[in-house]
C-alpha cells in the first residue's frame, strides 16, 4: 500500500508524526494508501520554511512571479489528465467532472498570471503644491489555506496561485480524504521553477490546522469548509490577529417561475443536483417551484431521476459517482430517512443503490423528495448528497422569502421569461451569488466567489479583485521634495495648499 507524504522546502518529506490516516477509493471502499497526519511541531517547520523564503520571493518582480505562474500552467494543462485520474480514484466524481473542476481551477491561475496589471496602485500628481501621492500593494506574509475533499484540485487554485503572485508564501493543508492531486501540483510548482519553500504543503488533521490558527508568523488564513469549522477558524484566527476568508455550507435555492422553460430548468435541475452526487458548495439542493411549476417539475424529473446513470467515476456512462467516505455514505443516508419520518413524499429513493463488481462502494442513488417544508431538517440542513427537495410556494414573493429566511446565502437562482422577476430577484435576494436561467452561477476567476450570511466570514470573497486585495496590504505614499527653503513647524494638522 502506498504511503503518501508532505512538501516542504521544496522537498518530500516523510512523516514523523507515527499517526496517520487511510485513503479509499470510494467507488470500491477499499483503502488505497496512507497519508501522514503532521505533528505541530511538523506543521511549524513548513510554516518556517515559508518564513525564510518570504523576503525573497516578495523582493522578486512581478513580472518573474507571473512566469512562474505561466509554467505551473503549462504543466497543468499538460498532466491535467493525470491530474483528473487522481481526483476520481480519491472523491469518485466522474472523470469528466474532475476534469472541468481542474479547468477552472486554472481559470484563476490564468488570472494569476496577469498579476503585474493587477497589483498596480494609483498615482496623483500635485495632491497639493509639489506634493504628490502614489499607493501600492504589497505581500501580507505568510498565508495558509485549508481546503475541502469535494474540489482538492479546483479549491486549493482558487488560493495560491494569487497568493503567490502577490508575493506572499503559502502553506497549503488540503483534505486528507484525497491528497494526491494536490501533492502533484506541489511537484509541478517545483518544476515550474517556484523557489523553495514559496509553497509547503503539510497533510493532517486538526492539530495541523490548530497550529496554523495559532502560528504568529502566518498572516492570513483561507477557507473553504463546514459552517461550523469555517465559524471556528474565522473567530481563532481573527482573535489571533490574521486576515481570514472562511467560507461554510449553503442551502442553494432555485426558484422555477410557471412560465420557465420546464425541459430547460429540469435538466438545470438534474446537473445542479446530481452532479458531483450533489457534494458541490453550488449545488442546488432546493427547487422552489412557484404555482403550477409543482407539478409540471415532478412530472418531468422523477423518470429523470429514477433513471440516473449512477456507476464509478471511471466508467464513460456514468453520469454520477459514488460518496466520498463511508462515514458520509451514513451521514447522507440518514437525511433521507429523516426527510421520510418528517413527512416529505419520497418519490424517488436511491438508498438500494447496488452495483455488481462494487457492492463495497459508497454509492447513494438520486434521491427526490415532494412537499417539503422549510422545518424539515432536509430543508434547513446541507446534507452535500445527491438529494433534492422540491418545495411548493404560491407566488413570486413567498418563494424569495423563503431564499431570504435561510440561514445560507451562498447562491441562488432563478428560472423565468419574465424580465421583471429575474431583475427584482437579482437585485434583492439575499444571496452572494445569483443565476438568472444559470443554475450554479459560479463567477469566472477575474470576478470573485463567496456567498452571504453564514456561508461566508470575513470580508473578502475568494479569487478575482477580492483575491488580490486579501492577499495583500494597501500602501499610500505622500512625498514633497525640499526645496532647501524650510517654512518652520506646521502644529495643525496638516491640509495640502
Amino acid at each position: 500500500m502506498k504511503t503518501l507524504h508532505h512538501f516542504v522546502n521544496g522537498k518530500k518529506v516523510e512523516g514523523q508524526s507515527g499517526r496517520f490516516g487511510p485513503v479509499y477509493n470510494p467507488a470500491t471502499g477499499e483503502q488505497e494508501s496512507t497519508v501522514p497526519f503532521a505533528s505541530a511541531d511538523e506543521t511549524r517547520s513548513a510554516i518556517a520554511a515559508a518564513h525564510d523564503a518570504l523576503a525573497s520571493w516578495g523582493a522578486t518582480p512581478p513580472v518573474q512571479r507571473a512566469r512562474v505562474m505561466f509554467r505551473f500552467k503549462d504543466l497543468m494543462e499538460r498532466h491535467k489528465d493525470e491530474m483528473a485520474a487522481l481526483v476520481t480514484a480519491e472523491h469518485g466524481k466522474t472523470l469528466p467532472d474532475a476534469g472541468g473542476s481542474i479547468a477552472r481551477g486554472l481559470e484563476v491561475v490564468e488570472f494569476a498570471c496577469g498579476i503585474p496589471h493587477l497589483i498596480k496602485g494609483e498615482f496623483s500628481e500635485n495632491v497639493g503644491t509639489n506634493v504628490d501621492s502614489w499607493s501600492s500593494r504589497q505581500p501580507v506574509g505568510v498565508c495558509a489555506g485549508i481546503t475541502p475533499f469535494n474540489f482538492p484540485a479546483m479549491v486549493p487554485m482558487w488560493m495560491f496561485p494569487i497568493a503567490i503572485a502577490c508575493g506572499n508564501t503559502f502553506v497549503l493543508k488540503p483534505s486528507e480524504k484525497d491528497p494526491s492531486a494536490p501533492l502533484l501540483m506541489a511537484a509541478l510548482l517545483k518544476e515550474a521553477g517556484l523557489p523553495d519553500g514559496v509553497f509547503n504543503l503539510i497533510n493532517g488533521d486538526r492539530e495541523a490546522v490548530e497550529t496554523l490558527l495559532e502560528d504568529p508568523r502566518v498572516a492570513a488564513i483561507s477557507f473553504v469548509g463546514s459552517t461550523a469549522v469555517a465559524e471556528h477558524i474565522y473567530r481563532t484566527g481573527s482573535a489571533a490577529g490574521k486576515r481570514v476568508q472562511a467560507l461554510g455550507g449553503a442551502k442553494n435555492h432555485m426558484v422555477v417561475m410557471p412560465d420557465a422553460d420546464m425541459d430547460q430548468a429540469t435538466d438545470a435541475l438534474m446537473g445542479a443536483a446530481f452532479g458531483s452526487a450533489g457534494e458541490r458548495c453550488m449545488a442546488v439542493s432546493v427547487a422552489v417551484a412557484v404555482g403550477s411549476a409543482g407539478d409540471a417539475l415532478i412530472e418531468r424529473l422523477t423518470p429523470r431521476i429514477a433513471s440516473l446513470k449512477v456507476g464509478p467515476g471511471t466508467d464513460p456512462d456514468s453520469e454520477m459517482g459514488p460518496l466520498v467516505t463511508k462515514q458520509h455514505f451514513d451521514k447522507v443516508r440518514g437525511y433521507i430517512e429523516a426527510g421520510v419520518k418528517e413527512g416529505a413524499d419520497l418519490l424517488v429513493d436511491g438508498r438500494d443503490t447496488r452495483l455488481q463488481g462494487y457492492e463495497g462502494g459508497y454509492f447513494v442513488g438520486g434521491t427526490l423528495f415532494d412537499n417539503v417544508t422549510s422545518d424539515m431538517s432536509i430543508y434547513r440542513e446541507e446534507i452535500f448528497g445527491p438529494v433534492l427537495s422540491v418545495v411548493r410556494a404560491p407566488d413570486f414573493d413567498s418563494a424569495k422569502k423563503l431564499v431570504d429566511a435561510h440561514e445560507y446565502g451562498n447562491g441562488a437562482a432563478i428560472f423565468t421569461r419574465d424580465g421583471d422577476a429575474a431583475r427584482e430577484f437579482s437585485s434583492s435576494v439575499q444571496a452572494g451569488m445569483v443565476g438568472i436561467n444559470v443554475p450554479i452561477p459560479v463567477p469566472m476567476a477575474f470576478h470573485s466567489f463567496g456567498g452571504w450570511k453564514r456561508s461566508l466570514f470575513g470580508a473578502h470573497a475568494m479569487h478575482g479583485p477580492e483575491g488580490v486585495h486579501f492577499y495583500t496590504k494597501l500602501k499610500t505614499v505622500t512625498a514633497r521634495w525640499p526645496t532647501g527653503i524650510r517654512a518652520g513647524a506646521e502644529y495643525t494638522f496638516p491640509s495640502m495648499k
